[in-house]
């Protein structure tokens, strides 16, 4: 469905200071996946994939907070179970391509999809399948994806590729209701293992307000006061004196992240659920420690001078 453009950018958070913590080299970003280490997740100069730890709180910081519950903290939504999170197919260029019927059909990109044999589905009601093309560097990602006696079907689907900064239509959806890629805001296990995570992260709050900031491009939202509660796109910063120290070495690169990139609202949840991949080689009871960050301990960006490239 078709949302209003939100007005200006007016978001932002802010709270840099020490919090660039210098257990992890700087990030180099656009970290690729492993299994296709050829394609960058979009450029370096893309606003996923750009700090935000210098840019100004943005004064309606407060009231947009408060209008996010206070949760029992940061949730890590994925973890060493491999039915939790959302997976990620990785396809070679040779990959046979789908046709997919889609319910958003006006506001989906009618392409083929490289779906696999077996594909990983997100297991719940949102059912998103994202996949990877290694051979050209193009991601797909489809929400409540499911295989029919017909054929594949699917609510909505979008198409990217990976070394171009370029938006959705303004006011069209993705595979997630801010119209935004979600392979670039997930914890992946790679990077963690790395020590550094360059990037934002995607996150959810339960009411949203009927209007998108840069770079979302569509709305899902309740609420009609976009001064007070957040739209699509609101970009959040982990304080920079948060002692991120005292955190398990899992938890505590994931907080750096959050204090150097920022989370992104990108879609309607639970509140402080914080999207990745999961494998078998991450620690739940590490991952947990994130629960001891609150609403409290962030700021909203200023994002109004953030734009790709």
């Amino acid at each position: 469905m078709r949302g209003r453009i939100l007005i200006p950018a007016l978001l932002a958070a802010g709270g840099l200071g020490a919090g660039a913590w210098a257990i992890l080299a700087p990030g180099a970003g656009a970290s690729p996946l492993k299994n296709a280490p050829g394609c960058p997740v979009f450029p370096k100069t893309n606003v996923w994939n750009k700090r935000v730890d210098s840019l100004p709180v943005d004064p309606r910081s407060a009231a947009y907070l408060s209008n996010i519950p206070a949760g029992i903290g940061v949730h890590p939504d994925f973890g060493s179970f491999q039915g939790y999170g959302i997976p990620i197919n990785v396809v070679p260029g040779t990959q046979a391509r789908k046709r997919v019927r889609f319910g958003y059909a006006d506001q989906s990109d009618h392409v083929g999809y490289p779906i696999p044999k077996h594909p990983k589905i997100e297991r719940g009601s949102d059912r998103h399948m994202l996949i990877v093309d290694r051979g050209h560097c193009r991601l797909y990602e489809l929400f409540a994806a499911r295989k029919t006696a017909r054929g594949w079907r699917a609510g909505s689907g979008a198409t990217w590729n990976l070394r171009r900064n370029h938006l959705r239509p303004a006011g069209w959806t993705s595979a997630d209701a801010a119209g935004l890629p979600i392979l670039p805001g997930l914890v992946r296990w790679n990077e963690v293992k790395k020590g550094v995570i360059d990037h934002a992260l995607r996150f959810t709050v339960p009411a949203t307000c009927k209007g998108f900031i840069y770079p979302a491009r569509h709305q899902a939202g309740s609420q009609s006061d976009c001064d007070r509660y957040p739209p699509m796109g609101l970009r959040l910063r982990l304080r920079g004196d948060y002692p991120v120290r005292s955190l398990p070495r899992q938890a505590r690169i994931i907080a750096v992240a959050m204090q150097r990139y920022g989370i992104i609202v990108a879609d309607n949840g639970t509140e402080w659920f914080v999207q990745g991949a999961s494998n078998s080689h991450f620690s739940d009871d590490g991952l947990h420690h994130l629960n001891q960050i609150t609403k409290g301990d962030f700021v909203v960006v200023d994002t109004s001078t953030l734009r790709n490239g």
